[in-house]
């Protein structure tokens, strides 16, 4: 089966398809064979299709023919006769998964701040908060918080030592 582009460009289906994208239609053609939809030889051209399809229409293509879902079933209906406005079940065009997108905490960011700015102690405290809450959270900001942690610490010890340098010049002179 050739691959053939589908769609306009700019619309969805002229989008470019990632390998988890290819596997969900994999997964589609997998199941319409065990099904019996597809012989082995359709399911191994079209699995090779898939391999080399490089936008959302081309894998759309091919599994157009093929339900992505279970099947209303008549028997719903309790042996009662099928209502005139049943519509025979129509398989949805492949559209891929949305990805979930996490929240950035906002506490990694105000250490990230606070430690570019020179509070030292506050930028150490809301980060190890801030990274506490990204874990029992399921958060995005680590990378915000461990800087502004490591900034903290640093600026600590300079602060630490701006202090502790002329106690120490002060006793060694004696």
């Amino acid at each position: 089966m050739a691959v053939q582009p589908w769609g306009e460009a700019g619309s969805q289906s002229a989008m470019r398809a990632a390998h988890a994208d290819r596997d969900r239609t994999v997964d589609v053609l997998k199941a319409a064979y065990a099904e019996g939809r597809l012989s082995m030889q359709e399911y191994e051209q079209r699995h090779e299709a898939v391999s080399v399809a490089q936008t959302y229409g081309q894998l759309a293509a091919l599994v157009a023919d093929l339900p992505s879902g279970p099947a209303p079933a008549p028997a719903a209906y309790g042996g009662q006769p099928v209502p005139a406005t049943f519509q025979p079940y129509q398989p949805m065009p492949y559209q891929p998964m949305p990805y979930p997108t996490r929240s950035t905490n906002g506490l990694a960011i105000t250490s990230m701040v606070l430690g570019v700015v020179g509070l030292s102690l506050p930028a150490v405290v809301t980060g190890h908060i801030a990274r506490s809450q990204i874990r029992q959270r399921n958060e995005d900001g680590e990378w915000a918080a461990v800087v502004g942690l490591v900034v903290g610490y640093l600026g600590s010890a300079l602060w630490t030592l701006a202090f502790l340098l002329p106690a120490l010049v002060a006793v060694s002179r004696g």
